[in-house]
């Protein structure tokens, strides 16, 4: 953010511009009402250059520019998109995370007791963006199905029931207890565990389900017994298992409903519903950081999305990384009247501290 100016040194143009927009922004991101020029007079009343028709001059370039405009009658202004896309990209690079943020997201804890549910980290994790930034938080955790094959290993239950446990490379754990039509003893599960271990270690389950389809379409693959039984077990083990959906976790939906910016039923409802639409939200959040450098942060400001129940809102978003090639992704989605930068220094902290608590860890999915 620019130098606030001194009695010392008139501020120029350009800076008189930024200031009084970054000012605007701030205030009216506090209040929620439009900015006179009083209220701009009161930040620069010991400053030199800032009288009030200078201020409204000023104000009124602004509008000309794109960056504010004249909600209804009122003498103030507010910010519009461009507005708020040039806050967020000059004016927010040396934001800070409060100690205070730091000690609500590391409350959450790095022990095992986290670390061994993902599932429990992510709901943590969506309750703190919530709680943060008063909007909605939203975790997306990567469909197994991305995840590349580490180890699997079975093990006899009685009553024909199998338990199977898949280790990622990422070492993320995913179990599953399956019942089959037929019992097998260990020293059977035990072969065919080494079968697939050995054959299919280092590909993505998606890619070893392709080549599973491909084997099972050969007859004399079915005269081998190990490699019957391990298209079996295979297919069991994934079957009725969503593995190529990623999970998703939201929190904090309620908060905007107290939010004026969504005021309007129509404009409200479109939104939940969005939220509602599971496999549709996890494309709309991935396209967001499509082609970004993996750990940037993204603000995409209303009209800026292409999804038009999105177009009042403002989505920042993160990727987080649990494997070497394996990444999910954190949003917080609110009005365009939000705590930009401190909500980017809030997602970029936590992105970074879920990376944190799957280092080394083995975790059950």
């Amino acid at each position: 953010m620019p130098e606030t100016p001194t009695k010392s040194r008139r501020p120029k143009p350009e800076s008189r511009r930024q200031a009084v927009l970054s000012t605007i922004v701030e205030e009216h991101v506090l209040t929620g009402d439009a900015v006179g020029s009083h209220k701009i007079s009161e930040r620069f009343a010991h400053a030199t250059g800032w009288s009030s028709a200078t201020i409204r001059n000023v104000m009124s370039e602004l509008e000309e520019l794109g960056y504010l405009e004249q909600p209804h009658t009122s003498a103030g202004r507010i910010p519009t998109d461009k507005g708020y896309r040039y806050y967020v990209d000059h004016m927010i690079d040396s934001t800070r995370l409060s100690s205070k943020d730091v000690r609500v997201i590391e409350s959450i804890g790095l022990g095992h007791e986290i670390t061994a549910r993902p599932d429990r980290l992510m709901e943590k994790a969506s309750h703190v963006l919530s709680e943060l930034s008063e909007n909605v938080g939203i975790i997306i955790w990567p469909a197994l199905s991305e995840n590349r094959l580490k180890q699997i290993r079975f093990m006899k239950l009685p009553d024909n029931r199998v338990l199977v446990v898949l280790v990622s490379m990422s070492n993320v754990v995913h179990d599953k207890v399956i019942t089959l039509t037929e019992e097998f003893s260990q020293d059977e599960l035990n072969r065919t565990a080494r079968y697939l271990n050995t054959e299919y270690s280092g590909k993505t389950l998606l890619a070893i389900r392709a080549e599973i389809v491909e084997l099972m379409k050969q007859e004399q693959a079915l005269y081998d017994s190990v490699v019957r039984n391990a298209i079996l077990l295979w297919e069991r083990s994934l079957e009725d298992d969503d593995t190529a959906t990623a999970g998703v976790f939201i929190d904090g939906a309620s908060n905007i409903l107290g939010k004026p910016e969504f005021s309007e039923t129509e404009r409200m409802r479109e939104l939940f519903r969005m939220l509602e639409e599971k496999s549709r939200l996890v494309r709309i959040l991935n396209d967001c950081l499509a082609g970004d450098i993996a750990g940037t942060v993204r603000v995409i400001i209303g009209q800026e999305n292409p999804t038009v129940s999105m177009q009042h809102c403002a989505v920042i978003s993160s990727s987080y990384r649990v494997g070497a090639d394996v990444s999910g992704t954190l949003s917080v989605i609110g009005p365009t009247r939000i705590e930009y930068g401190r909500m980017v220094a809030v997602v970029n902290y936590l992105a970074r501290f879920i990376e944190r608590a799957f280092v080394n860890e083995a975790s059950l999915h």
